[in-house]
């Protein structure tokens, strides 16, 4: 059901991931100036990618291990962009276009806590229904 604490976690990290990451620079290049994610057809696509995914799992309420398995497929992408900051991070500054790191580079670290709290409401109310089943 809608009401349950896992919409509330899918939406914060549908929100977190698809505006948070309009707004909030992950870099800045050589030259000082800030870097977004809408300059970068990847990483929007990573970002709008994650959102959307959070969205369709909110609308699967009665299909519990969808809802799951889709919660892990965001984690999943989530650590992917995760991986392809640091890669950026860590390169020689000559060779990749940022030179410093921004706040925006923690936005897919707050999307997989997120995303891991509401994956572990979802797994108690399965383990809550199936409780249930045993009774009847």
């Amino acid at each position: 059901m809608l009401q349950r604490i896992q919409t509330f976690y899918l939406v914060l990290a549908a929100l977190i991931s698809g505006v948070l990451c309009v707004y909030l620079p992950y870099g800045s290049d050589q030259n000082g100036v800030a870097l977004f994610a809408l300059e970068d057809i990847f990483l929007l696509g990573m970002f709008m990618g994650s959102a959307a995914l959070s969205l369709i799992a909110i609308f699967l309420f009665k299909n519990r291990k969808l809802q799951f398995v889709l919660g892990r497929v965001n984690i999943i992408l989530n650590f992917i962009l995760l991986g392809v900051f640091v890669y950026w991070s860590l390169t020689v500054s000559g060779e990749t276009k940022i030179s410093e790191k921004g706040i925006g580079m923690l936005i897919p670290i707050i999307s997989i806590v997120l995303l891991v709290m509401a994956n572990k409401a979802i797994k108690k109310d399965e383990n809550l229904v199936k409780s249930v089943d045993r009774l009847r």
